[in-house]
C-alpha cells in the first residue's frame, strides 16, 4: 500500500491526493468532496507515508497502524469516532496498537487516525492484500531439512 501520494494539509479538513506538481505548488484533490485546489510550498503538508505513531519501543508507521485497525475492525470502524469520548478513543486505540505511547499520543491524534482510516477505506485507497502476498514467499510451505520417515 502506497500512501506517498496522500497528504494531510494543516488547516484543511480531510485528506488530499496529489494530482500534479508545478513550480512552488501542487494540485491536490480533496478526498472529502473531490474538488481540486492548489497547495503551496508554505502550506504544512505531511505525506501519510512519512507519518508514524509514537510507541513504547519505536515509532510505528501509519500504514502498520491502519493494518492493525483492519485486523481488529475490518473495513469499517466499529464505533462512532465523532461521538466517542476520550476514554473510548483510548480503549479502541489500545486494541489496535497495544504498545502506543500513552503520554505522547493524544485523543485528537487517535480520532484523526480512525477518521483517516475510514475515509481511505471508503475511497478504496487501502489494500491489505499486497502485504500478505509479499510475506508469503519468505515463509517456506514445508520444512526442507526434516528427516524422511
Amino acid at each position: 500500500m502506497d500512501l506517498s501520494k496522500i497528504v494531510s494539509i494543516a488547516g484543511r479538513p480531510g485528506l488530499f491526493m496529489i494530482k500534479s506538481q508545478a513550480v512552488g505548488r501542487i494540485i491536490v484533490e480533496s478526498l472529502l468532496d473531490g474538488k481540486c485546489s492548489p497547495a503551496f510550498a508554505q502550506d504544512r503538508m505531511s505525506s501519510l507515508e512519512e507519518i508514524s505513531i509514537f510507541s513504547v519501543d519505536e515509532d510505528k508507521p501509519l500504514k502498520e497502524v491502519f493494518k492493525g485497525i483492519h485486523d481488529k475492525m475490518g473495513d469499517k470502524v466499529d464505533f462512532d469516532v465523532k461521538k466517542a469520548s476520550n476514554d473510548q478513543l483510548r480503549a479502541k486505540f489500545l486494541e489496535v496498537m497495544p504498545d502506543y505511547d500513552q503520554d505522547a499520543v493524544y485523543p485528537s491524534d487517535m480520532k484523526k487516525v480512525f477518521v483517516w482510516y475510514q475515509l481511505l477505506m471508503d475511497k478504496n485507497l487501502l489494500d491489505f492484500t499486497e502485504e500478505t502476498q509479499e510475506e508469503t514467499p519468505e515463509t517456506p510451505a514445508e520444512p526442507t531439512d526434516a528427516p524422511a520417515e
